[in-house]
């Protein structure tokens, strides 16, 4: 962001007004058309889940998007003189879900190789801020929706569209999430409030929800009825099993939620749109 407003980086071109366009990511990108003027740098780019991924060695492929070039770009950051950096990372940092809240103050426990170069990242841009004294802010969100939404989130509203029962009506668990409007509003905070500097945050929507009442808030938001079965959670972790499919399963069936009041109290911040609030917008641009 520069001090006439935001700089939108693109890989591709959008037709955004004042879009830089940066079509490779890695640690040899100049960043330096973008950078030119800017106070702060809100870096979003990531390699993320990538479906049959056939690759022989993929956690390098995600360290040199994921790591390799978000430090780049913050090297380069701060020698421009870039105040403040702020970075999303991701809440499988923390872990892949259990059923206690996770928190800042958890010790991280990636599992997969998408979470293990966002945790390498930040530990790197936590030793860039010690050098430079670049403001290093780091999010890590859950599941985020919106309109657009696409993957998982995306298919379960076209089944609830389509009036498909689904067999998770007996599916007790907490989820947390995260509207598109309430992440785009913690991320301005981050970047104006003095006391974001050095931090890490959590965030969500702040009302955890189990599996079926996400499904009767998309229905209702859709007006229509929810198709819910009471299938048991073990029958249905069985099936994925044999299918080849329980990891896709255990995000039905498991819980990750997190506590979000470390980034309410120290900055303030409240989520101006509720569950019900994100869900209607999301379905109303699917029509």
């Amino acid at each position: 962001m520069s001090g006439l407003g935001s700089i939108p980086v693109v890989r591709r071109g959008a037709n955004l007004p004042g879009e830089v366009k940066i079509p490779v990511i890695d640690s040899q990108t100049d960043w330096s058309p973008a950078l030119s003027g800017c106070k702060a740098v809100v870096h979003l780019a990531a390699r993320v889940h990538v479906m049959h991924d056939t690759a022989t060695d993929p956690l390098s492929l995600y360290r040199t998007t994921n790591t390799d070039a978000t430090l780049n770009l913050a090297r380069q950051a701060a020698q421009a003189g870039v105040k403040r950096f702020v970075f999303i990372s991701s809440i499988k940092v923390n872990g892949e879900g259990r059923e206690a809240a996770y928190r800042e103050t958890d010790a991280p426990a990636p599992e997969d190789a998408y979470a293990i170069s966002k945790w390498e990242a930040e530990q790197g841009l936590h030793r860039i801020a010690a050098e430079t004294g670049l403001e290093v802010v780091v999010l890590r969100p859950p599941l985020v929706y919106g309109p657009g939404v696409k993957a998982n989130f995306r298919r379960l509203l076209d089944t609830v569209a389509r009036g498909w029962p689904l067999p998770l009506g007996a599916i007790e668990n907490r989820r947390s999430l995260l509207y598109l409007g309430n992440f785009v509003d913690a991320i301005r905070v981050c970047l104006e409030h003095p006391a974001a500097a050095g931090q890490t945050f959590l965030l969500d929507d702040g009302q955890p929800v189990s599996t079926p009442e996400l499904i009767r808030g998309v229905a209702q938001a859709m007006g229509r009825p929810a198709r819910l079965l009471a299938v048991p959670a073990g029958v249905l972790e069985f099936a994925g099993l044999l299918l080849g499919k329980r990891a896709a399963v255990k995000r039905l069936t498991g819980s990750l939620w997190v506590d979000s009041s470390l980034i309410r109290s120290r900055l303030g911040w409240t989520p101006p749109y509720t569950l019900a609030a994100g869900l209607a917008e999301t379905v109303a641009d699917l029509q």
